[in-house]
């Protein structure tokens, strides 16, 4: 998929034709990529440059950090750099404002696209818990069933919480570990069972089904909306425990 630099606004020739060429480049391909309910990494990648550009919009002053800089003056005495900017707040600045001001409500518009797509992805999507899952379901296996697939596919998941300045937050990881065949013979429960045989250092795991109602493409949609909704499902039982 077509990306967007990390410093599109700022980066090369500023110029609000060529920028709006670029951002509308970006912005069809990620409609190709919906409209094929291929979510990731397109949506997040959406969020994060629809944020920068509402930082710059209430933050003008952060702008000056996305701009190349130059030396001004050296003092090697002491080993420090004095930068002086090379923008500032006059015609350049201007630019970049008409430039936001036409870009956000792009962003606005496909952003409620993507989420009313994951929306119905998530609705269709499906997570049971497998036997009796234990106080500890940080860690444990996912068995996954794409829709209208015979096969179950197990992932072993972990959660871990991630701390920053401002707030704490919760990641998982999927590990692939092999592909099984579910049938009334051998159901989740066997599975589990089996898994528990397989992998001793994991005697009780917490296990959960995931089962698409609908197509959804799994490595751009199936897995990460997975990920989402079972830390959400996991955080509901630690609650409750």
């Amino acid at each position: 998929m077509k990306t967007l630099n990390f410093n599109w606004l700022t980066d090369g020739v500023l110029d609000f034709e060529y920028k709006k060429y670029v951002l509308l480049a970006y912005l069809t391909a990620v409609k190709e990529e919906f409209a094929h309910k291929r979510l990731y990494p397109a949506f997040a990648d959406l969020i994060f440059h629809y944020h920068n550009l509402l930082e710059i919009k209430q933050h003008k002053q952060l702008l000056y950090e996305k701009f190349p800089q130059k030396i001004s003056r050296a003092d090697f005495s002491k080993l420090e750099m004095m930068y002086k900017k090379i923008v500032q707040d006059d015609e350049t600045m201007t630019i970049i404002e008409e430039i936001v001001q036409f870009a956000l409500p792009q962003f606005d518009n496909l952003l409620a696209n993507g989420k009313e797509i994951y929306e119905h992805l998530a609705q269709h999507i499906e997570i049971l818990p497998i036997g009796i899952t234990p106080f500890y379901a940080d860690e444990g296996y996912v068995l996954l069933n794409e829709y209208a697939d015979k096969d179950t596919k197990v992932y072993r998941y972990q959660i871990s919480i991630f701390e920053s300045m401002h707030e704490k937050y919760r990641g998982v990881n999927f590990e692939y570990l092999e592909t099984v065949g579910y049938s009334l013979v051998n159901t989740y429960e066997n599975i589990k069972v089996n898994l528990a045989k397989k992998y001793k250092n994991l005697p009780n795991p917490a296990t959960f089904a995931v089962c698409a109602k609908i197509h959804c493409p799994l490595e751009y949609a199936l897995l990460p909306i997975t990920k989402r909704s079972l830390v959400q499902y996991v955080s509901k039982i630690n609650a409750t425990a």
